[in-house]
């Protein structure tokens, strides 16, 4: 195996593991909303993920720093054509940083509204958008022979990134559900468990019909067992949250995401960014990525640095393992 193989598999993990990460921060920020009935668990539900949060966003600079060492014309081209959906996730992951901060702040009900709205809307639209570009990204895009990007900001919402867009949203808000099912305590830790159900049951029919007209039209044997793997975890996780088991419906919950997203990569290899004017103008690990040299000094410094951050995150997580619930929240706090 090639080292642009190798990388092109490290970035892969990459995106999973910020999808698995992120996708149940990006639930909870949803849930604000559609699952707190006050501000008492709005602020529960804001301290499941009070913790981790911003280290969950270390995957994605990651993914991203690794995409532009590894396959800097892979990163060109993706940034420059998918421009505008990803200033408008970068604008969302600020303000939704910045939400979380302030929010505290003042003891106004008005301010703290006005940034659960924000928490709520910057949560929502990045789910939605990551969905949108990977579905473009394993569908193809109009590159030109000169590896650019020759299409609009309004060719990326086409049918199957659409639907793209609605399996993340609606994936990402499960995976939210069951972790709040399973981090807190109470009344909302109940209905927690019964929005996890009805979610489960819409993502299931849109993820089943994502994928299959993924493999359909893109697929081979490895993705097929990846998209069965991925079917299999999520109903499983689906019965684990009826049957109460939180931790198991959690851990299967994220293995349909890893599963999932692993598929997507699957149905593109060994292309990074297919080209739907001409297969000859396709981006591959071969045509889009750095110098031999580069990669090699790459592997190095991720074999150091990988482990440490691992184990750090796993630290974090270990030391705030434990359920809050609404008798946690002083009943005079504004914050």
């Amino acid at each position: 195996m090639e080292l642009h193989d190798v990388w092109f598999v490290l970035i892969a993990v990459l995106w999973i593991g910020y999808f698995f990460l992120e996708g149940f921060d990006f639930g909870i920020g949803i849930l604000t909303k559609l699952l707190a009935r006050d501000r008492t668990e709005r602020r529960v539900l804001i301290n499941t993920i009070g913790p981790v949060w911003d280290g969950n966003e270390v995957w994605l600079l990651t993914a991203g720093g690794a995409t532009f060492a590894a396959f800097p014309e892979w990163y060109a081209t993706l940034f420059s054509g998918f421009y505008l959906p990803l200033l408008i996730i970068l604008v969302c992951l600020i303000v939704r940083g910045v939400a979380f901060e302030y929010r505290s702040k003042r003891p106004e009900q008005k301010w703290q509204t006005n940034w659960e709205h924000a928490i709520f809307w910057t949560s929502l639209i990045p789910a939605v958008l990551w969905g949108v570009a990977f579905g473009n990204i394993v569908r193809g895009v109009k590159i030109d022979k000169n590896f650019e990007y020759v299409g609009t900001f309004w060719d990326l919402f086409n049918p199957y990134a659409i639907l793209g867009g609605l399996v993340t949203l609606t994936l990402f808000t499960f995976h939210g559900a069951v972790f709040a099912s399973l981090k807190t305590l109470g009344d909302i830790r109940v209905r927690a468990r019964k929005t996890a159900l009805g979610l489960g049951l819409v993502t299931a029919v849109l993820a089943l019909v994502f994928l299959a007209w993924t493999q359909a039209s893109k697929g081979d044997s490895g993705s097929l067992v990846a998209m069965i793997v991925a079917v299999v975890a999520l109903v499983g996780a689906i019965v684990a949250i009826k049957v109460g088991r939180e931790g198991w419906s959690f851990a299967l919950s994220g293995i349909t995401i890893a599963a999932a997203v692993a598929m997507l990569f699957l149905t593109l290899f060994p292309n990074v960014m297919p080209s739907s004017l001409n297969p000859d103008w396709n981006l591959t690990v071969s045509n889009a990525s750095s110098s031999p040299y580069t990669l090699k000094i790459m592997t190095w410094l991720a074999a150091i640095a990988t482990p440490l951050v691992l184990l750090y995150q796993s630290w974090t997580y270990w030391v705030f393992r434990k359920r809050i619930g609404t008798k946690h929240i002083a009943a005079d706090a504004t914050h």
